[in-house]
């Protein structure tokens, strides 16, 4: 407890504070929320196997100051041991009883008497752990003599394993000459192969008469020719795939030009063709398109439908980051569900590019979703998170292509905004997914 019960000269002991707790921690549980303390509201919450441990000491106060919750856990308690209770309540305590239970339930009953009965307690567990100090010095005299008889016999361990360590580094050392008597005469060979390649049919009558020993070499020489090839082929390969996706971006970022080229075309009114002498003629002309759009900020409900109108954009979501802001209440393959589905709305009417990211490196086992289609979902692998995911896929798009980022992250928001990408706030997203 933090301080002494009333009528106690000293603390209540170690153990009989634990067992008060941990039994006004059960009852702490099964309480009506209205009738739980104040102070204990929020511990009430916790798991029962960390409500004692976390709460420990709100609860003890809690005990100590209030009558009503204190009479409350002695209820609890009269319930399992009402034999107990009942005999404390008469001055007597049973001669069988444990002392740390009888210790808790004089604090929580307030029999006549009870500091006594506190005492009486206090002193039986300090005799029983005097009792148990004696056997525990006993059982280290024993442990230490048996850890000294063990110290001998390892150090005779020791000394054997030194002799046939020594033994072994003399015998590594023979056979470390021997290999490397083995390595000059496969050098030898090598060479004699080479030789006996440009010699013709002499080589081929000497590769004869050297038995197995040649042909075994140059097997290894093939096979050392023919991994080198394979590495070569697997090099070309790599070459080939990475010069697909440089052909694949620059691809993406000309048909972006060409369509923001169509779109300023549109935006600025200029005529397909040259000039003609009609054309030179006053007359009113049809109304005009709208200006083109001004800066929003963050917040500006428009930003989204601006940039979802601009060529070829790409849509990066932050999964998680949206659906606990818009329906946090909803269990996360729910929350997955719910946004997918809108995004595949969303990617239905406006024909852009939309990849969701959610975060995967806590995930035991592989999650099982549907995509609308035209929405890419990915989760990150273990030991990456979602925002380093969004980090990779705005750095894997060419520069100038139209990329924004929906995160109520400000980190994320700030990284991507220094890589070339718009962030949005997921509130907007939100919002325009209602629309739909």
């Amino acid at each position: 407890m933090s301080s002494a019960g009333e009528g106690l000269s000293r603390p209540l002991p170690e153990q009989v504070r634990l067992h008060v707790v941990d039994l006004a921690a059960q009852v702490l549980g099964s309480m009506p929320a209205t009738s739980v303390p104040p102070p204990l509201r929020g511990i009430s919450k916790f798991d029962p196997r960390k409500r004692a441990r976390l709460g420990a000491t709100p609860i003890a106060a809690q005990l100590e100051a209030d009558k009503e919750f204190r009479e409350h856990v002695a209820d609890a308690l009269a319930a399992g041991w009402p034999a107990l209770v009942s005999s404390l309540a008469e001055g007597t305590v049973p001669p069988a009883a444990e002392p740390v239970l009888v210790a808790a339930a004089a604090y929580l009953t307030r029999p006549p008497g009870w500091p006594d009965m506190v005492e009486s307690a206090r002193c039986e567990l300090e005799r029983t752990a005097a009792a148990e100090g004696s056997a525990n010095e006993q059982t280290i005299t024993r442990l230490r003599e048996q850890v000294a008889l063990l110290k001998s016999s390892s150090k005779e361990e020791a000394e054997r394993l030194r002799e046939q360590l020594k033994a072994a580094r003399s015998e590594n050392s023979d056979l470390r000459r021997k290999l490397h008597d083995a390595r000059e005469r496969a050098k030898s060979a090598e060479r004699r192969a080479a030789e006996s390649e440009q010699a013709a049919e002499e080589a081929r009558v000497a590769l004869a008469g050297a038995g197995s020993a040649s042909e075994t070499e140059l097997r290894r020489l093939r096979e050392r020719l023919a991994d080198a090839e394979r590495q070569m082929e697997a090099t070309r390969r790599a070459a080939r795939e990475g010069r697909s996706v440089e052909d694949a971006r620059l691809r993406l970022l000309l048909d972006a030009l060409q369509d923001a080229a169509a779109g300023l075309r549109r935006e600025l009114a200029l005529p397909s063709t040259i000039s003609r002498p009609a054309d030179s003629v006053t007359a009113a002309s049809p109304g005009q398109p709208g200006v083109p759009a001004r800066a929003l900020s963050d917040d500006d409900p428009a930003l989204l439908d601006q940039l979802l109108a601009l060529p070829r954009p790409h849509l990066i979501v932050d999964g998680y980051n949206v659906t606990k802001g818009g329906y946090g209440g909803l269990t996360l393959a729910d929350q997955r569900t719910r946004l997918l589905t809108g995004l595949g709305g969303l990617v239905a009417q406006t024909r852009i590019e939309v990849t969701c990211v959610f975060d995967g490196a806590e995930l035991n086992a592989p999650v099982q979703v549907v995509a609308p289609r035209g929405v890419r979902v990915m989760f990150s692998v273990p030991g990456q998170s979602a925002d380093d995911l969004i980090r990779q896929l705005v750095r894997a798009e060419p520069k100038g292509r139209v990329i924004a980022v929906v995160s109520s992250d400000r980190e994320v928001a700030d990284s991507v905004r220094r890589m070339g990408a718009r962030p949005v706030l997921s509130g907007l997203l939100l919002r325009r997914l209602g629309r739909a």
